[in-house]
């Protein structure tokens, strides 16, 4: 058997994380992005000919579990009027940024 082989698999990583994660780091720090903007950049990239103008909305909830996800293992931080949120329990409008330095 060659080296090749005994490699197991590289995991893929998900698509709507690799977005949010692309989208926050192009952020100046301390800024944000809401689910929305995240959503809509998500569904760009995707287009198809012939797509709804409002076909982002598709990805929202795909957004949020991913947003939750990544905010669970402090890779981003879930905001609500500037502060942290636990990902755990929040609700209404929140944004979404990279974790600030200590």
């Amino acid at each position: 058997m060659t080296e090749q082989e005994n490699k197991p698999p590289k995991p893929k990583t998900d698509p709507v994380v690799e977005t949010i994660l692309a989208t926050l780091r192009g952020l100046e720090p301390g800024k944000s992005a809401s689910p929305m903007d995240i959503a809509r950049e998500f569904a760009a990239a995707r287009a198809k000919p012939g797509d709804p103008p409002q076909a982002w909305r598709r990805y929202m909830n795909a957004v949020k579990q991913q947003m939750v996800y990544l905010a669970r293992a402090g890779r981003i931080e879930i905001i609500r009027k500037g502060e942290p949120v636990d990902p755990n329990n929040f609700k209404g409008v929140v944004r979404l940024r990279m974790p600030e330095s200590d």
